[in-house]
């Protein structure tokens, strides 16, 4: 467990140093920026998680749309910038998305960010950069902070190759079936979870995925009370069921099922067996289940038996 400041620390705090935010702010003198969309990133806690980049586009731009404008209000008072706000969230975008793409056409640089980290990453925007770019706009990422690559890069988890799978669904049989569809993929799995739901969703991927993986849960990332736990799905799974559930969005990451050598006669050997008193769906489901090897090779030896019958 790590420590870092709290998100709405004010700026004359002395952990920051006035002489360097007030060195800071003169940098970001006024410039004309080239007319388009500005998609940028914003820290998903600690407020000196943000590039100098981000800062010169926010002091620049014509105007910024936000989430929540309240929690973009602390970034800007916290860096002393002054610009025209509006709102964009889920709930408006259908009404707001053409006011957008309206100011853009007229030659407006325009921002868009959301309440923490890379906007259109299990946040709003995906339509409006749709649009945007069918009217011809130009798209300018300003990246920065994800709380998925910081909580795999703490996770302890193989990070060569990773799925994002955003929010899993809230009603449990269109959650398992999410799972199901991922449970064959041989790579580290990072899923977005709201602290009320983590427990259910926990015992779901212990469930579809298997009590063995290795799991890492990392909450409250960049913030004063950042947590990582590691451990088995089942360790983490006893841990958060003996307890109130956190608060917050965390972020879930979920080892790949480690893969078993058995030999291919003892694989066909079962099958066959198998497939006496079942049909060729059940049987590859109870060997892949019994011996630990995948779905798809079993299903794959399974047809060539079934052709030699």
């Amino acid at each position: 467990m790590t420590s870092s400041e709290p998100t709405n620390a004010p700026a004359s705090n002395p952990i920051h140093g006035d002489s360097l935010l007030n060195a800071n702010c003169q940098v970001w003198e006024k410039k004309a920026l080239p007319k388009g969309l500005y998609i940028v990133s914003t820290p998903i806690g600690n407020l000196r998680d943000i590039s100098l980049r981000a800062l010169d586009t926010l002091a620049n731009v014509d105007e910024v749309w936000s989430e929540d404008t309240r929690q973009t209000q602390k970034l800007l008072y916290y860096y002393g910038l002054t610009v025209k706000q509006s709102s964009y969230n889920d709930h408006n975008a259908g009404e707001r998305r053409p006011k957008v793409i309206e100011k853009l056409k007229e030659g407006k640089s325009v921002a868009l960010v959301s309440d923490a980290g890379t906007p259109l990453v299990s946040d709003p925007g995906w339509k409006l950069v749709v649009e945007a770019i069918e009217v011809g706009i130009e798209i300018f990422p300003i990246p920065g902070t994800s709380a998925t690559l910081a909580g795999l890069v703490v996770s302890g988890l193989p990070t060569d190759r990773f799925l994002f799978a955003g929010f899993l669904p809230p009603k449990q049989s269109a959650r398992q079936k999410i799972l199901e569809e991922l449970r064959e993929i041989q790579t580290t799995l990072i899923f977005f979870e709201r602290g009320s739901r983590l427990p259910n969703t926990l015992k779901d991927i212990g469930k579809i995925l298997g009590f063995k993986r290795k799991i890492a849960i990392a909450r409250e990332l960049t913030k004063l009370y950042e947590e990582v736990r590691r451990g088995t799905v089942e360790s983490i799974i006893d841990y958060y069921c003996d307890q109130q559930p956190p608060k917050g969005e965390i972020v879930v990451l979920v080892g790949s099922a480690e893969v078993q050598s058995v030999d291919i006669l003892k694989i066909d050997e079962a099958l066959k067996l198998a497939m006496k008193t079942q049909t060729l769906k059940n049987a590859v489901a109870d060997v892949s289940s019994n011996l630990g090897v995948s779905k798809r090779e079993c299903y794959q030896r399974a047809l060539l038996i079934k052709e030699k019958l």
